[in-house]
């Protein structure tokens, strides 16, 4: 199932988020919360996050400094849980700072997993998406991919 789409959501009194419906049936085996490299938190199904650190992280050198730091980051900061019987996963103390998440956040599919952002940041975020898009797809189709 491919995620796509942007959701309004509450994190509750217990820092919960709903999961919209329409992804509950595939993050039911369980979920990986991961603080992002942008200021939100990652939601992946457990095993694409397994696929996802295999792919990326599994060929390097573990002598490597680089390599060290990138295992840390994506396995500190990374929280193993499931959804309640309401489709709800509780957000770790460590994940909302990262994220500033209180209140008001906006849950956006990003195809092979969600990311849980504040209403603030993701405000700004999509604005910038808004106005820079077009010129990255250009920058892309020449083969810059950085």
């Amino acid at each position: 199932m491919a995620f796509r789409g942007h959701y309004e959501h509450s994190l509750d009194s217990k820092d919960r988020i709903t999961v919209p419906a329409r992804f509950r049936a595939a993050l039911s085996e369980g979920v990986v919360l991961f603080a992002g490299l942008d200021p939100c938190v990652e939601v992946w199904a457990s095993d694409a996050y397994e696929s996802f650190h295999d792919t990326f992280l599994a060929g390097l050198n573990p002598l490597g400094r680089k390599a060290r730091v990138l295992r840390r980051r994506f396995n500190a900061e990374a929280h193993d849980d499931s959804l309640d019987s309401a489709g709800r996963v509780r957000v770790p103390k460590h994940l909302l700072d990262h994220a500033a998440l209180k209140g008001e956040c906006v849950v956006v599919g990003v195809a092979d997993h969600l990311e849980i952002w504040s209403a603030k940041a993701w405000k700004s975020e999509s604005e910038e998406l808004g106005e820079t898009a077009s010129d990255m797809a250009e920058a892309l189709a020449e083969g810059d991919d950085s």
